[in-house]
């Protein structure tokens, strides 16, 4: 069946072959991460002057530092002598700059070239424009977020413009003043999906009556098949007898001060393309970070974070974080077992969106005019 002989019911998706074929992926590595604001580092994460993190973007390293300033900054993680990979480990903290194992250039936290072996006998060498090859990055809701595009798109109108879209305005997402959070627990996906599975899984909650038990006890109406992402502004409310968003519905931990009455005991989710999830809850934030690393593997990064006090306090965050974990774990298992078929000739043409998924479409869009280009 092709898309024109769909009722109007559904929707045509995109085909298996946009899940599986290298070629597809590396256009995406190219058009989409390599050209989009990328949610790299947890600011807090490099604490002090010469902590450092490497992020695989697309088809590049990118080290992000914090300088002596203070403040950070992103470099591709290239030696500019030979091109030998800078940085090898994924964290770290160096004293005072950055040196190439392999013929010892060095260069200072603002990336700047300071010194290799008789670098004083060339004095024609600009030690600025022999410096690492810098990328652009912006700090927001307490994270680091950097462009590989040597002239990155609109922050705002990307990036923070995700949220507005999706809540009504920013000032609905500063109430939770998450860039003063503290990491309260980070857990690690490997899974075996593409991202693009990951993303409109999110984005849907056709499935929650099916796979998400704990989930729907907690916000009853997702078990009617409409995700809080299909309205604009809308949060889903916790049930009648549910005192917090954890496992069994007890008590949460301390509600963030800003919290506003009308989104007290609601639940928010936001789709940041190309890679971030962002979900509201009034006692904590849970933010998700998707590094995509082969057609069908897709890293995610799962931080929960809390008022620096609670943290600090050694509260017990077991049931809050159990919540999310279970279903980061149901739905990462689905979109795996969807994976496996993507190369099916069942699915040459790709499946079907019903009306309560057909927000995806835009999603789909959205990715076939970042391939087009």
């Amino acid at each position: 069946m092709t898309a024109i002989d769909l009722p109007p019911s559904l929707l045509a998706t995109l085909p298996g072959s946009s899940y599986t074929d290298p070629a597809i992926f590396a256009q995406e590595q190219a058009k989409i991460f390599e050209a989009d604001w990328f949610c790299a580092v947890r600011s807090a994460d490099l604490a002090g002057p010469g902590s450092f993190e490497t992020v695989q973007i697309g088809k590049e390293s990118v080290l992000v530092s914090r300088g002596r300033d203070g403040q950070l900054a992103a470099f591709l993680n290239v030696c500019r002598h030979r091109g030998a990979r800078l940085c090898t480990a994924e964290s770290g903290t160096v004293k005072r700059a950055f040196q190439c194992p392999y013929h010892a250039w060095t260069y200072g936290l603002d990336g700047k070239l300071v010194a290799a072996p008789n670098l004083t006998g060339m004095p024609d060498v600009d030690r600025t424009e022999f410096g690492l090859t810098k990328v652009a990055l912006r700090e927001w809701l307490g994270y680091a977020w950097v462009c590989l595009a040597d002239e990155p798109p609109s922050f705002e109108e990307t990036v923070v413009g995700a949220v507005t879209e999706r809540l009504g305005g920013t000032r609905e997402i500063d109430a939770y003043g998450i860039d003063g959070l503290a990491l309260g627990k980070r857990i690690e996906y490997d899974v075996r999906a593409n991202w693009k599975q990951i993303i409109e899984n999110f984005m849907e909650c056709y499935h929650c009556a099916t796979i998400h038990p704990e989930l729907t006890e907690v916000l009853p109406e997702f078990a009617d098949g409409y995700a809080a992402q299909y309205y604009v502004g809308h949060g889903a409310e916790f049930g009648g007898a549910i005192k917090g968003f954890t496992v069994d519905g007890s008590e949460g931990v301390d509600r963030l001060p800003g919290v506003t009455e009308a989104q007290d005991r609601k639940y928010y989710a936001i789709t940041i393309r190309p890679q971030v999830f962002v979900n509201l809850v009034p006692d904590h934030v849970i933010l998700h970070r998707m590094f995509p690393l082969a057609p069908d593997r897709t890293l995610v990064r799962c931080d929960w974070l809390y008022l620096p006090e609670v943290v600090e306090s050694g509260r017990d965050l077991t049931r809050s974080v159990e919540l999310f974990h279970r279903v980061n774990l149901q739905d990462f298992e689905a979109c795996e077992r969807c994976q496996l078929a993507m190369d099916s000739r069942s699915y040459a043409n790709g499946g079907v969106l019903v009306p309560s998924e057909h927000h995806i479409g835009a999603f789909h869009d959205w990715v076939r005019a970042r391939l087009a280009v």
